[in-house]
């Protein structure tokens, strides 16, 4: 194994971008809305040359790191209203016949109403990056200027770990509640488990 495999992600991108004659700026993002960015389509390589081809100096390089929140489901939407105010189910009171109609009514789910659902209990190999939680897993390659021109490098641990996230996710979208009671089954199991030893 080499020295170069065993450095973190970051350094051996900021190495890289040095051998290809810009200078590597290590950045963090503080607020992504603010920010105008245009993802990249290509590869590291065709970055550099697009990079050369603007007459670049620089190249901003941010560290990213595997964080809980990637274990758990995201549809991508908001709970956020027209009017951009915070839906509030428990706001109303219910009627008696509105309690009645939910009681008598088969239950739909959508996507959303899973978000947050710990994806690990559709696929317990997840479990298995539970140890590589704050490592380094990428890295963001910003272009500076008014629209940035972003890519994002990940190591090959990470790219088999959203493997199985895009899985366990269109699992979900596929069949909501065929996903939700998997995820309930599971977790019963895990529960029984845990008390039997």
């Amino acid at each position: 194994m080499s020295n170069e495999a065993q450095l973190p992600i970051s350094i051996q991108m900021a190495e890289n971008i040095k051998k290809q004659g810009f200078l590597p700026v290590p950045v963090q993002t503080i607020n992504e809305e603010a920010e105008t960015s245009r993802y990249f389509g290509g590869s590291f390589l065709e970055f550099v040359e697009t990079a050369k081809a603007l007459g670049e100096k620089c190249i901003f390089i941010e560290t990213l790191y595997l964080e809980d929140e990637d274990f758990f489901y995201d549809s991508g939407l908001d709970d956020y209203d027209e009017n951009d105010n915070y839906e509030d189910c428990d706001s109303e009171q219910e009627s008696s016949s509105d309690k009645k109609d939910k009681e008598t009514t088969p239950m739909w789910l959508d996507p959303e109403d899973l978000d947050g659902m710990d994806l690990s209990l559709l696929k317990p190999e997840l479990e298995n990056y539970d140890k590589r939680l704050g490592e380094e897993c990428g890295v963001r390659l910003t272009l500076p200027g008014p629209d940035h021109i972003v890519v994002d490098i990940f190591t090959d641990w990470y790219d088999k770990f959203a493997t199985l996230v895009d899985e366990a996710s269109e699992e979900i979208e596929a069949d909501p509640k065929a996903a939700l009671k998997k995820m309930q089954e599971a977790y019963a199991r895990e529960n029984a488990e845990d008390e039997h030893s």
